[in-house]
């Protein structure tokens, strides 16, 4: 597979079994998934290899959109792949793999992304922005539940 690569590395405070959960729950993914500010007011996020998904976003400011792929890998709680795509996608976007790969370390758990290919610098650094802001929602979820 060519194309630009993200990766990052987040260290969460809690568990690999509770990071998995907050990734996979459709009730906690809508509570943190999404830049600052973004709502997730429709879900339809059933983690099972093979099946669709499908996550209405909606920005403070700007109209409603799209993000739909497919479950390629669950593996609780260690794996979650799946593909990602915007609808409708912008005219230098492509459907990529996502990988998060949890590493248990007792009280926390470090979570991997790889997300690929991205035809351009400016879509990778599009993501790249989104998944740290979402982390961060994420961690903060995660310290207060």
């Amino acid at each position: 597979m060519t194309g630009l690569v993200l990766r990052q590395t987040h260290v969460l405070p809690a568990s690999r079994e509770r990071v998995f959960a907050a990734l996979t729950e459709s009730g906690r993914l809508a509570k943190w998934w999404g830049p600052e500010g973004f709502t997730i007011p429709e879900l339809d996020f059933d983690p099972v290899e093979g099946r669709a998904y499908r996550i209405a976003m909606q920005p403070p400011d700007g109209d409603l959109f799209h993000l739909t792929g497919q479950f390629r890998e669950v593996a609780p709680p260690a794996r979650l792949a799946f593909t990602f795509e915007w609808d409708p996608p912008a005219a230098d976007d492509r459907e990529t793999l996502a990988t998060l790969d949890l590493d248990d370390r007792g009280a926390t758990t470090g979570v991997h992304l790889e997300q690929r290919p991205f035809a351009t610098e400016e879509r990778l650094s599009l993501h790249d922005a989104g998944w740290g802001q979402s982390f961060a929602r994420l961690e903060q979820l995660l310290l207060v539940a």
